[in-house]
């Protein structure tokens, strides 16, 4: 039997009062049933009520104090257990009652020794508040399941209120079900953790809501494995209403004048469409209209071999098309059969443009004998390209390129 370091002072304050004062009592029962801690009368009662009983004199309060401090950290045996709780009843005595409020008891600010402070046990919580998930994860079944999974808690927590909602997550009850959802949809295994490392959200909407999502989705024509990479790629996707994904796939396909196939080959590879921003995408198409001067059917062209376009940065944007159109040369007609240029890195395709113009071999028209056309000088890596369109080393190409 163990006796916590708390009881153990306790009982040696009132031991101590009751010897300065002379008062014979009762000294268990009034210990147990005045404050004690419950657990800690369960405790006493089966060992010292009658230890306690039987000795009244000064020498026995001395060992029966000594006692008490051996036995908070040592065991008691069950042959002296048995020979204790085997003692004869006391006689009957006239019982004093005293009000053991009205004694001093030790403050809680006073010094205790080093030996009574290695009594004290205090039993592991979980912090009350702290500024990473790391302390939680050894305790929370959820959390520890998660990081199993792959999902970076350290990005999470960086996040406002997403740490003290998945504390307070059931693994079994709200975790497990989703889970399983996201597994039957067709997501795999390796992208449970990117995915909910993206959106935790996923983790409290109803089974209903995303049920729902996924059978609109299927009902628009969209196929199993579509929507799987869809969800996979744009986990936000399934936080939005029936409603919302509805009126964004008529906004594509009204302002794109794309038909229904069409419309969702371009969500499919960009599913994020449905859940971002819709000024880019309209900034962008006037931009190409207005500024670049693309026909309509030329940007629905564009828009459909590279729909990264619609969310493109404008300023990136026009920056290409700026140096491909008016520094290389290149026609709107090219530009639109070859649009991945759009896409491209700037610096490549300039300094591409400006070794091939070094090199006198920069010519862009199909019509010319050594043309080169854009996607081969913007999509094949520096060696292929020096060596099949510039005919060039690559060490010459990577001098040159010192010069810029």
């Amino acid at each position: 039997m163990y006796v916590c370091g708390r009881c153990v002072r306790y009982v040696q304050s009132r031991l101590l009062c009751i010897k300065a004062q002379h008062v014979q009592t009762s000294l268990p029962t009034a210990l147990l049933h005045h404050s004690l801690p419950q657990s800690c009368r369960d405790r006493w009662s089966s060992h010292w009520i009658r230890a306690f009983s039987d000795q009244r004199t000064e020498s026995a309060l001395s060992h029966t104090a000594s006692r008490i401090t051996q036995h908070s950290l040592v065991p008691v045996k069950n042959s002296e257990l048995h020979q204790v709780s085997s003692a004869p009843p006391p006689a009957p005595a006239e019982q004093t009652s005293i009000d053991l409020d009205a004694l001093s008891c030790p403050s809680p600010f006073e010094e205790i020794s080093d030996e009574d402070a290695i009594q004290i046990f205090v039993p592991p919580n979980l912090p009350p508040t702290t500024f990473t998930l790391r302390d939680y994860v050894d305790k929370s079944e959820t959390l520890t399941n998660l990081v199993h999974l792959g999902v970076n808690l350290s990005k999470l927590e960086e996040r406002p209120n997403v740490g003290s909602m998945l504390v307070r997550l059931d693994f079994q009850k709200d975790v497990v079900p989703r889970l399983l959802f996201l597994k039957d949809l067709g997501v795999q295994d390796f992208q449970l953790g990117p995915m909910l490392t993206k959106n935790p959200f996923l983790l409290t909407e109803s089974l209903e809501n995303l049920q729902a999502r996924v059978s609109y989705l299927k009902s628009k024509k969209f196929s199993p494995e579509s929507v799987a990479v869809m969800v996979s790629k744009a986990p936000y996707l399934l936080n939005f209403s029936v409603k919302r994904l509805d009126n964004r796939l008529g906004f594509f396909q009204q302002q794109l004048g794309l038909s229904a196939h069409k419309t969702r080959d371009v969500v499919t590879r960009l599913p994020r469409l449905l859940c971002g921003s819709l000024e880019p995408v309209k900034e962008n198409l006037r931009v190409c209209e207005l500024e670049f001067g693309f026909r309509r059917n030329e940007i629905q062209h564009i828009v459909t071999v590279v729909p990264k376009v619609l969310t493109a940065n404008k300023r990136k944007l026009t920056q290409i098309f700026d140096f491909v159109h008016n520094t290389m040369g290149v026609p709107h007609s090219l530009i639109t059969k070859f649009p991945q240029v759009l896409n491209a890195k700037f610096l490549r395709i300039r300094e591409r443009h400006l070794f091939l113009e070094y090199l006198g071999r920069a010519h862009y028209d199909p019509t010319h004998p050594n043309y080169i056309s854009l996607e081969r000088m913007v999509a094949l890596p520096d060696e292929t390209f020096c060596s099949e369109v510039a005919l060039a080393s690559l060490d010459d190409f990577e001098r040159f390129q010192k010069t810029l």
